[in-house]
């Protein structure tokens, strides 16, 4: 069986630091050992970055440490460009970077999913392959 590919949105990201234990983390340590691919993009990183220091009640990482773990993910990831993306249907436009990503995965690359929690990315899940961790995990946590 070949290995699933996904992009991970910031939140997944965001909710595998602070909350090990959760779906998302799970998934952070299914692509550790392998079991998963990730594909994210220099703008999901950068957010990451920015908004991990906000959150250091929740994760404890020090600004260094969060450094090194964006660099950690950058060189463990495989980045993609975003494609410009200008969905009508998307609520959200600061999501477009996001949705970019999975269009330039799905173009370049082959991918099985955007893995988010956002419900702005999530409506159009009818149209693209986006899910939400918790039903990733339950259509797939064989592998």
């Amino acid at each position: 069986m070949a290995t699933l590919r996904v992009v991970l949105d910031t939140n997944v990201l965001l909710s595998c630091i602070a909350y090990p234990a959760s779906v998302p983390g799970k998934i952070l340590s299914a692509w550790r050992h392998g079991s998963v691919d990730v594909l994210l993009s220099v703008y999901i990183l950068e957010e990451l970055r920015r908004v991990l220091p906000r959150l250091t009640s929740r994760h404890g990482l020090t600004l260094d440490e969060i450094e090194d773990l964006v660099d950690a993910l950058s060189l463990q990831a495989e980045i993609v460009e975003p494609l410009a993306s200008s969905e009508p249907d998307l609520r959200d436009a600061i999501d477009q970077p996001v949705l970019g990503t999975l269009l330039a995965a799905l173009k370049t690359s082959s991918v099985d999913y955007l893995i988010t929690g956002d419900k702005d990315l999530l409506v159009l899940g009818e149209r693209y392959p986006i899910t939400t961790p918790a039903k990733f995990w339950e259509s797939h946590a064989g592998f």
